[in-house]
């Protein structure tokens, strides 16, 4: 997904759920929409769980909040960096996510009556994505550090 906004000939279907630059904000948006498309796949499996979206909701939170935690922590303490280790960031944050769903999955973690309201919550987060890749804010979250631009 990093690369198929480029593939696409900056295509404006892509570029909703593709990386259109290599903000940290993009880099959060690679994160969420497979862990969300993994989710809707994973939802016809898990029928028996009523947190199931609670638990998916925790996940795709620490996913896309620890990307900016690691690079502006690191970034911050270490000044410049190789590129290998933002990798490195991601695989660690989608790590987290998984190993963290499958310690609520295993303690049954509950989101109380309404589990519909997780499911809302994430498809917010998805439309917030979408959105801002459009009308983005000009604040560094959403800068691009090699051209120095924001958004698409």
């Amino acid at each position: 997904m990093h690369f198929l906004y480029d593939l696409t000939n900056k295509s404006i279907l892509t570029a909703p759920f593709s990386a259109v630059n290599e903000s940290t904000w993009e880099h959060m948006k690679l994160m969420f929409f497979p862990l969300f498309v993994f989710a809707l796949i994973q939802s016809r499996f898990f029928k028996e769980y009523s947190s199931f979206w609670c638990v998916k909701l925790f996940g795709i939170l620490t996913g896309s909040v620890m990307i900016p935690v690691l690079f502006y922590t690191c970034g911050g303490a270490f000044g410049k960096y190789p590129d290998w280790l933002n990798i490195a960031f991601f695989f660690l944050s989608a790590a987290a996510v998984f190993f963290m769903e499958a310690h609520f999955f295993k303690k049954g973690i509950s989101c109380g009556k309404r589990p519909c309201i997780a499911f809302l919550a994430i498809c917010l987060i998805g439309v917030m994505f979408a959105v801002f890749t459009f009308v983005t804010p000009n604040i560094p979250l959403f800068q691009d550090p090699l051209s120095g631009t924001y958004g698409r």
